[in-house]
């Protein structure tokens, strides 16, 4: 075809790894502190420090490179190059809080680009207008980029042959005294550790042709192989060109004269003409990738406006991510000047080379079936990449990496709660990683006794026959649950799966999704409800989150009386706790505002350090409803003898302070609590004790005489309100 181009693009304009990959990064490499800079930093440390500095960078973006590639040759990678590789390990939201400020900084690396190519203007044209060149030269990469990334690729081999002849025209100039091998960790310029970070930015344009990624006709042997080939040529260029400046110029001038290299070169037009290419290559790498990332972030809706820049033409361009890049290099320019904001820009891409780094890291612990790069890499690389980066970052300068990662914690937080995952068809490790994460828990759990006091949580089993029935009590579930217990939902007695109730136990589940709370469920088969419940039982109290309490309903008729008891004492057997729901039929949770909370005369004897009998289930459900509906906790105390009211309060008031439990209210009455209910203050519950044999005949009629739902609890041996 006639726009295919030397490497054998085809049809739909897809590149290949030498002009999609190879030409931008290595043009990005070679840039304008080549140029002007680098016999700055020779003259400040020296030959050997020189190389040191040049191999630490290089160093750095190698590992990355590596791990990118790694990742790369393991899945299939979409449009917006890191965005889409942070985006496909660690989710939408860690792909959108790096992915914008990375799209704002090369953004804003346009505008230095263009700056910088006007200084080698004006060295010829000095009465030229800064702002009109400005203007002038983004007027032209912008059309440029907007006729075609096609007609902008193909400029680059004009640029790169420009830029070939200039470094000929370098080496073949110069070069007149004798070279001093020296290395300085200190001297004219400050230290080896501030030249280094002046340095630096040279080195990061690995991801100019990674950003290319869906518009390369193979991504997986392109940005691999192209990137490390660009990195590799410019590494020897760097390294040549030290020694070329120091054999060039005293450290004097190398220091004080930024601009040694073009005038001791062979020809200076040819080594300006060098610097106006790189300049300019830069610059329009910088727009093309920046708008790909916009366009791909559109698609996952990340930025209000998604659906418009996310639109590509017939041509498959981004323009209308084009047309907003555009707009924000303009505001840039008129700023005139962002050196305050420079080192930022840095931060982000050493930000975004560190997270590539980790993904490998936590592939490598992982160790899925399903990571299977074709370019493996050992673990050392990764670590060596990380710790690389984020020692650049701290560095070159603390107080902006500490800004670039509070930014991208404030993107990510955005990010989590607009549950962006719905929109992504794409799976990620970040489930993998937290299940790695539980097991680790779970093994080391059960190095530790079993029965943990402190350490108890709500884990709630509730076995349904119908799931209809606990749509209506999800929320006081929810309440006992909040914030780290969990919520087992079994379907029980049914004779064979249904996809309704399915349906409905998924409904459900959004429910305490919602509010933060673990929650699963699953269908036991069986003949009838008692089967079933018990077989659950047995089944779930060695997993990760054995449930420790099981929750069942009153039986609305008497013939479900028998299977329940056998139920509960088999719950008991088991050393769960047991909660029975009593609902009032019409009043339900009331308010929410005030609970009664019952004491049992077996309470009142209890003495530090054993642990009240039957008693703390109740209380700790009752703290947990009073903390979680911010309700008034009444505590009320049946007794038989009026004689010792005052006697059996000081006792209920040590309990109740070694319990650490928080009462509005208590009262110690010589009455029962039959004939104290219906006198009783009003509350929206009312909580108490359960005995081993229940007498359902006497919760009905507590139901009835409170005119409030009705909860009865029966310890087991774990759980303690002293703990």
């Amino acid at each position: 075809m006639s726009d295919s181009t030397p490497d054998g693009e085809e049809e739909g304009k897809k590149f290949g790894m030498v002009s999609g990959v190879f030409i931008p990064t290595l043009l990005t490499i070679l840039g304008v502190i080549m140029f002007l800079r680098l016999g700055w930093v020779v003259g400040s440390v020296g030959l050997v420090g020189s190389w040191a500095i040049i191999g630490l960078a290089f160093m750095i973006t190698t590992t990355t490179t590596l791990s990118m590639s790694s990742i790369i040759t393991n899945m299939k990678i979409g449009p917006g190059g890191v965005y889409s590789i942070i985006s496909r390990s660690l989710g939408l939201e860690a792909g959108g809080s790096i992915g914008v400020p990375l799209y704002m900084s090369l953004a804003l690396s346009m505008v230095m680009y263009i700056f910088g190519f006007r200084e080698g203007i004006r060295m010829v044209f000095p009465q030229f207008s800064s702002l009109l060149i400005d203007l002038v030269v983004f007027g032209i990469l912008f059309i440029i980029v907007l006729l075609s990334t096609n007609v902008a690729f193909k400029i680059q081999y004009v640029i790169l042959a420009v830029l070939v002849v200039s470094i000929i025209a370098v080496l073949l100039g110069g070069q007149t005294q004798e070279v001093s091998y020296e290395f300085t960790t200190g001297g004219r310029n400050g230290s080896f550790w501030i030249v280094f970070a002046v340095f630096f930015p040279a080195a990061t344009g690995i991801i100019a042709g990674a950003n290319m990624s869906g518009e390369l006709k193979e991504p997986k042997k392109a940005i691999p192989f192209g990137t490390l080939a660009a990195i590799a040529v410019s590494f020897v260029i760097y390294m040549v060109l030290a020694y070329w400046l120091a054999r060039s110029a005293s450290p004097d001038e190398l220091v004080t004269n930024l601009m040694v290299m073009i005038e001791r070169s062979y020809y200076a037009p040819l080594v300006l003409a060098g610097l106006l290419a790189a300049t300019f290559s830069s610059a329009l790498n910088s727009i093309v990738g920046a708008s790909r990332i916009l366009q791909a972030m559109g698609e996952h809706n990340i930025l209000p406006g998604s659906d418009w820049y996310s639109k590509k033409a017939a041509t498959g361009e981004p323009r209308n991510a084009i047309l907003i890049t555009g707009v924000i290099v303009v505001l840039g320019l008129f700023l005139r000047d962002l050196n305050t904001v420079a080192p930022l820009i840095t931060m982000f891409f050493l930000l975004a080379y560190a997270i590539i780094n980790v993904i490998i890291l936590i592939e490598h612990q992982l160790e899925l079936v399903s990571f299977r790069p074709l370019l493996k890499i050992p673990l050392a690389v990764p670590l060596l990449g990380t710790f690389g980066c984020f020692l650049a970052m701290f560095i070159i300068n603390p107080a902006f990496s500490f800004v670039a990662v509070v930014v991208v914690g404030l993107f990510y937080y955005v990010l989590i709660h607009r549950h962006l995952e719905s929109k992504s068809r794409y799976g990620d490790v970040r489930s993998s990683l937290f299940v790695a994460l539980a097991e680790w828990a779970a093994k080391k759990s059960n190095d530790l006794p079993r029965a943990q006091k402190r350490a108890w949580v709500p884990n709630i089993l509730v076995p349904t026959k119908n799931p209809t029935e606990i749509r209506g009590i999800s929320s006081f579930l929810r309440d006992i649950a909040y914030p780290r217990g969990s919520v087992s939902m079994v379907g029980v007695g049914m004779e064979k799966r249904n996809v309704r109730i399915e349906n409905q136990f998924k409904d459900i589940s959004k429910t305490f999704k919602e509010n933060g709370i673990y929650y699963d469920w699953t269908i036991i088969e069986g003949k009838d409800f008692e089967t079933g419940a018990k077989n659950s039982m047995q089944t779930l109290k060695r997993s990760l989150f054995s449930p420790n309490i099981a929750f069942f309903r009153m039986p609305d008729i008497v013939n479900g009386e028998n299977d329940l008891k056998e139920v509960m004492k088999s719950a008991t057997e088991n050393r769960l706790v047991v909660i029975l729901f009593a609902d009032h039929p019409t009043a339900g949770l009331g308010q929410e505002k005030r609970i009664n909370l019952w004491l049992p005369k077996r309470c009142l004897g209890w003495a530090p350090p054993e642990k009240p009998p039957n008693c703390n289930l109740a209380l700790l459900i009752a703290y947990k409803l009073k903390v979680n509906w911010r309700a008034e906790l009444n505590i009320l105390v049946p007794t038989e003898d009026e004689d010792i009211v005052e006697n059996e309060k000081k006792n209920i008031h040590g309990l109740l302070e070694a319990a650490r439990i928080p009462v509005d209210n208590l009262e110690v009455k010589p009455l029962s609590a039959e004939e104290w209910i219906d006198q009783a203050p009003q509350a929206d519950v009312n909580i108490f004790s359960l005995h081993s044999k229940p007498d359902f005949d006497m919760i009905r009629d507590r139901v009835h005489k409170a005119e409030s739902t009705c909860i009865y609890c029966r310890d087991s041996a774990v759980e303690s309100v002293l703990a």
